[in-house]
């Protein structure tokens, strides 16, 4: 069985330390610890009956809500099940024969691709030296060099934190003919008019901007996502290769109300924007550790004395029921670098303290 990679299992992690999975603070999972929409929940438990009746084929209020939310056309909107059912279906719709993935990155894209067969991959590798910041000219270069037809990046990156500009993915979309693969499932933890590219899809048909609902609206429950993408050809292999209905109705009634709910919106910005200060500023206190910017809701550490790794940090922390992520099945990292997310104020607080338990 295929173990899960990409955060803590709470429930194997109950099960092995005899933890109840409520009690388990999970800084791995990058999931909005301030909960979902309250206003979106009361709808829905009103409207419980709704279970009864088949969706809007078209889901045309929720694309109409997601429209007003990204500033984008509804026309362009592509639902699916999660942000990894619509990597699936991009690259299957696109069927690459070289692809350049911006790395360290989330193992989910090279899986999808490898199992198209067939498909060359290419790294773009971000320098630690450089704080992870990629330079587009040498993505444009390798892309051109290497003529690869497909170019895959998250903005902002899953681990590393570090963000392509606005004006930065413009460049790669007019200089780099192939597709580009956006993955901006962390982009609303920071300023989307500056680094989100959902705009620029109607203007440049080679992008594929990809969304999900699990990490700043707090529902990985729900598994819902959605894509922005002005080619007809990729919106109509959508259409015929996705099923009636996709979307259940739950997930329709709370995306309808969550996305128009722009009270909850502004305060969870505010509210991880305020924690993600106060976790970059207290671990950057830690002299053991090597602390990088981060814009999403999550910050990489390196621990530079090296005289701990991170798996050590993880087993130290966990007995505590504090679950960090060793960043050790990252491609690029070494086994001294993890990563922490943000979650409510008194546990980033404990965090801290029992960090500085562990480093000192």
């Amino acid at each position: 069985m295929k173990k899960n990679s990409h955060g803590a299992n709470l429930f194997e992690l109950s099960q092995k330390y005899k933890f109840k999975p409520e009690d388990i603070k999970d800084y791995s999972s990058n999931i909005n610890p301030f909960g979902t929409s309250r206003k979106a929940l009361d709808y829905v438990r009103a409207h419980l009956e709704n279970i009864s009746i088949y969706p809007d084929p078209e889901y045309r209020t929720l694309r109409e809500a997601i429209a007003s939310y990204s500033k984008s056309d509804p026309d362009d909107i592509l639902l699916g099940e999660g942000a990894t059912g619509l990597i699936s279906g991009f690259i299957n719709a696109t069927s690459p024969k070289r692809a350049l993935i911006v790395m360290p990155s989330y193992s989910e894209y090279e899986t999808q691709i490898k199992k198209t067969g067939g498909c060359e991959i290419f790294h773009y590798v971000l320098s630690k030296n450089r704080g992870f910041k990629g330079s587009v000219e040498e993505i444009v270069q390798l892309s051109l060099e290497e003529e690869v037809d497909l170019l895959i990046l998250c903005n902002p990156n899953n681990p590393t934190g570090s963000c392509f500009s606005y004006s930065e993915i413009e460049t790669l979309a007019q200089n780099i003919p192939s597709k580009i693969l956006i993955d901006e499932t962390y982009v609303e933890f920071t300023d989307t008019e500056v680094f989100s590219s959902c705009a620029l899809t109607k203007k440049y048909r080679n992008l594929f901007v990809i969304r999900g609902t699990s990490k700043f609206f707090s529902t990985p429950g729900l598994r819902l996502g959605y894509a922005l993408c002005s080619d007809p050809d990729v919106r109509e292999y959508f259409e015929t290769h996705t099923d009636l209905w996709n979307i259940n109705i739950i997930a329709t009634m709370m995306g309808e109300h969550m996305f128009t709910d722009k009270e909850y919106i502004e305060d969870t910005f505010r509210k991880i924007t305020a924690e993600r200060e106060f976790l970059l500023e207290s671990l950057r206190r830690f002299e053991e550790l090597k602390v990088y910017n981060s814009y999403g809701n999550f910050i990489l550490c390196e621990i530079i004395s090296k005289r701990i790794d991170a798996a050590q940090v993880y087993n130290a922390l966990i007995k505590d029921a504090l679950a960090i992520r060793n960043c050790t099945s990252f491609s690029y990292l070494s086994p001294y670098f993890f990563r922490v997310c943000t979650l409510l104020p008194k546990e980033n607080r404990l965090l801290i303290e029992k960090l500085s338990e562990v480093l000192r």
